[in-house]
């Protein structure tokens, strides 16, 4: 998976949220930021020096989640996953 641009131009205390909310099941992170739920929920509450190292984390999280090549958008094709 490519960085997005976004990630490469902000500064560290922006909140990395594309408004992509989505949890990957299989790694609890958002496929558009690269974030835990709690961290999510959370970050209002990080100090500065938090947020840093979190925006800091998120470009590697991102390198390692895999997307699926096909996604069924009908039930059976979610039933057969």
């Amino acid at each position: 998976m490519t960085i997005p641009v976004w990630l490469e131009n902000r500064t560290a205390g922006d909140s990395p949220c594309i408004k992509l909310c989505v949890i990957d099941p299989l790694t609890g992170f958002c496929i558009g930021c690269g974030r835990t739920g709690n961290e999510i929920g959370g970050w209002l509450g990080m100090t500065p020096n938090e947020r840093a190292a979190l925006n800091a984390a998120l470009p590697e999280r991102l390198k390692s989640m895999t997307r699926r090549e096909t996604r069924c958008s009908t039930r059976r094709g979610r039933l057969r996953d």
